[in-house]
């Protein structure tokens, strides 16, 4: 699974783009990864935003999730 969001990243946002330098790749990678995890339309998730769907599951189950 590691292999394929890699591959999704690169394609999506590294080759896309010339860059200027690491800090610039630093910061669009986290812009990236910030809309992936909390904005993107997932289809196994009828098109919704994970984010959207994840607060749908902590309001069902009335708990909050553990932290890390």
């Amino acid at each position: 699974m590691a292999e394929a969001l890699n591959s999704v990243y690169k394609a999506e946002l590294i080759d896309r783009k010339g860059w200027s330098g690491l800090i610039e790749v630093m910061a669009e990678t986290s812009k990236w990864v910030a809309w992936y995890n909390q904005s993107r339309l997932h289809s196994a998730i009828n098109y919704r935003p994970p984010v959207e769907v994840h607060s749908e599951w902590i309001n069902q189950s009335g708990t909050e999730p553990a932290a890390a």
